[in-house]
């Protein structure tokens, strides 16, 4: 051990319908953080966001993440229900980075401010690039809710296709 340039870092997220850019979110983490911090949200925090009423509820979400964990044999982490956009990282004195998206990158410059407003050290920002579906330049749970793709960006067809 000893091996990755970060102790412990933080994500964050609602992963529904777990897809491969949350795949990639997540595998990242590991990758750099001896000890991954999951922010997971709430079901009170989604209701704004589009297709919420699809949204798979928090135990289904906390189930499929703990799964995708199991799998790939990852350890070393703790999924801790959020309320917030900056959750618990403003309380951690000992995070040291934040993995973000492409996307989701604005989070981290709101969850470093906060940090410095308690007199905590900013967190070091490590952004992925979005992974790409089929149909357009990014695979998101609210094309997946809307039917319009697969979890792997794959585009599905309503009704029958037109060949």
């Amino acid at each position: 051990m000893g091996q990755k340039p970060y102790r412990k870092v933080v994500v964050g997220g609602t992963f529904d319908r777990l897809h491969l850019g949350h795949k990639a979110l997540l595998r990242k983490a590991f990758e750099v953080g001896e000890y991954v911090y999951v922010g997971l949200t709430s079901d009170e925090m989604i209701v704004n966001k589009p297709y919420a009423e699809k949204i798979l509820p928090y135990g289904l979400r906390l189930r499929d993440l703990l799964k995708f964990f199991e799998v790939n044999g990852l350890r070393n982490y703790r999924v801790i229900k959020i309320h917030t956009a900056i959750g618990f990282a403003d309380r951690l004195k000992d995070l040291e980075a934040i993995v973000v998206s492409e996307e989701t990158y604005k989070g981290a410059i709101i969850v470093n401010r906060a940090r410095e407003e308690k007199g905590l050290p900013p967190l070091d920002v490590i952004t992925i690039k979005l992974v790409r579906s089929r149909i357009g330049p990014k695979i998101s749970s609210s094309l997946i809710r809307a039917g319009l793709i697969d979890p792997f960006g794959n585009p599905l067809t309503q009704g029958k296709s037109k060949m």
